[in-house]
Parts: C-alpha cells; sequence; structure tokens
C-alpha cells in the first residue's frame, strides 16, 4: 500500500513518519508546506511540498503519486490563533480537508482525518462517537465543520480519528505541548498555574500514530476515538511530570480556569471512551505513566 502523509513536520506527522517508514509493504510519501524538517533523520524518506489550501496543488500531487490511502493530519490547532484569524483557520481546518477529500473520493484513495475533542461542549467528559458535538470555540467550530466536509463528499471511503490532548517529544523541532511546557518550566524553577478544573485523557503521541496507522491498514471506515483511557486535570498531569523527571512539584499551583482570560473557550470536561477503537481496531495505547516514561527515555537519549 501507498500512504501520502499530509501535515508531516508535525508532531503526528513525525510519529506517522518514524513508523510508517520502517513499515514492510508501506510505501510512504510525505507533505507538508514548506522544507522537509525531517530530511537529516530519515534521508530515504521520499517528500513533496503541498499547501493543502491550494486545490490545483493537491489535486496534481494526489493524481501524480496515487496513494491508496491518504492520512490527513495538517491543521491549524492553536485554539486562540483560530479565534483571532478566524478566516485562515477556515482555510486550513475546512477547506483543505474538503480540496483532499474530493480529490481523494475522484481517485479512490481511502481517507483518514483527524479530528478533536474540541468539537464537544465540555458538560460531559469519556465520551463515546455517537455523542453530540455542540462546538463553543471556533476551533472547534472549523474541525466539525471538516468531519462534516468529510462525511458528505460522495463516493470517499472515509475513516475519522478524534483525539484529546497529545504530547509527546519531536526529532525536529516543533511546536510545545503541555508535557514539555511543564517539565522546562519546573527546570527553570518557575512557578505555574496549572487548572484543576478541566478534565482530559491525554494522548501519546506515539500511541495516535498507531491507531492511524490501523485505520489506514484496515481501510477502516466510521468514527474512532483514539486517545489516552485516563480523566487527568492538566494539574494532575502536570503532578505526574513533576514526578516522572524529578523536579519540585511545590512550584505547581493549583488553579480554576477562571483565572486565565484567553480568546477561546476551552471545553470544561472532555476526554473519551475509546473502547470502539480497542475492540474493532485492537487500539491499546499507553497509561500516562507509562507515556511519560517514554518522553523521558527519548529525552535523555
Amino acid at each position: 500500500m501507498k500512504i501520502l502523509l499530509t501535515g508531516s513536520n508535525g508532531l503526528l506527522g513525525q510519529k506517522l513518519v518514524a513508523l510508517l517508514h520502517q513499515v514492510p509493504g508501506v510505501e510512504l510519501v510525505a507533505t507538508a508546506r514548506g522544507p522537509n524538517r525531517l530530511a537529516a533523520y530519515y534521508p530515504a524518506l521520499r517528500y513533496r511540498p503541498l499547501d493543502v489550501t491550494d486545490a490545483a496543488q493537491v489535486q496534481q500531487v494526489l493524481a501524480q503519486e496515487q496513494p491508496s490511502h491518504l492520512i490527513h493530519t495538517a491543521a491549524l490547532t492553536q485554539v486562540d490563533d483560530c479565534e483571532l484569524d478566524q478566516a485562515a483557520c477556515w482555510a486550513q481546518n475546512v477547506t483543505a480537508t474538503e480540496y483532499l477529500a474530493a480529490a481523494c473520493a475522484q481517485l479512490h484513495i481511502h481517507f483518514t482525518h483527524l479530528s478533536t475533542d474540541f468539537i464537544f461542549n465540555g458538560e460531559e467528559a469519556l465520551l463515546t462517537e455517537d455523542a453530540q458535538p455542540d462546538p463553543i470555540s471556533h476551533y472547534g467550530a472549523s474541525k466539525l465543520a471538516a468531519e462534516q466536509a468529510v462525511q458528505r463528499t460522495a463516493g470517499l471511503r472515509w475513516a475519522i480519528a478524534r483525539t484529546v490532548l497529545v504530547y509527546g517529544t519531536t526529532a525536529a523541532g516543533g511546536r510545545s505541548n503541555l508535557v514539555l511546557w511543564v517539565r522546562d518550566s519546573l527546570r527553570n524553577s518557575q512557578k505555574i498555574r496549572m487548572v484543576d478544573d478541566q478534565w482530559r485523557t491525554p494522548t501519546l503521541a506515539e500511541d495516535l500514530a498507531q491507531g492511524c496507522w490501523l485505520l489506514a491498514r484496515q481501510s477502516a471506515q466510521g468514527i474512532y476515538h483514539l486517545s489516552g483511557r485516563e480523566l487527568l486535570t492538566p494539574y494532575q498531569m502536570a503532578q505526574q511530570v513533576a514526578a516522572t523527571f524529578e523536579l519540585d512539584a511545590s512550584l505547581l499551583e493549583r488553579v480554576d480556569s477562571q483565572v486565565f482570560v484567553q480568546p477561546a473557550r476551552r471545553p470544561p470536561r472532555t476526554g473519551f471512551r475509546i473502547d470502539k477503537a480497542e475492540r474493532e481496531l485492537g487500539y491499546q495505547p499507553r497509561s500516562f505513566a507509562e507515556g511519560l516514561a517514554l518522553v523521558k527515555y527519548q529525552l535523555d537519549h
């Protein structure tokens, strides 16, 4: 099978490259906007620059490559940036998905699309795939619109992978995430305020990559929740980060989310039930402690 990956420079994209480049029988084509950040790590990796907001470019690259599967990880995921520049958010998250879905339907390419817990309003935790979406931010609204675009594309074979609070290390730069930010702040002896009234099921990037591969490998169809199993607050996560990296947990201040004024609203509670992915795909995420241990190992070596 031949897999084309969008967003290969991002956290999930880099983990998918690391996983898929070594799977027998898989031909991988990595794409992202701009230069390939992974060139030094995977010299043999096939890479094509691709701006997914350019319909002609999407059509050209997919027609030339003719992959059997496409995994779409490219997105604008900074929630506040999406609130402040809604046009850019919509172009990247919705319009690009429409272009890719249409091209995949036309070329008979199986399409795996990444989505988020932020399509929900946060009134309930541990959501199943049939929970009713009700986004409370522009980011959430854009990701729900992208899901709907995928579902209404005639003739498309698709899977939607929703996930929650992804963390991990990147080989080649990239944005920080909660785990790395807490570790770096505590290392620098900075006091940090962590909310204890929001709940998530944090997801190790390696586990999410494995879940995406399972979806593509089985040409799965439908919506799947892929996250960790444990429902934790950011404060509880930060405490575990401090313990794993042997840092001073007294620097952590427990606060309510009301103390932060942010452009975009966050759902108070989300987190997923992952029974369907475990049952149908064989998805088996690590515990948060195991995920942190892996991150620590990667950072130490």
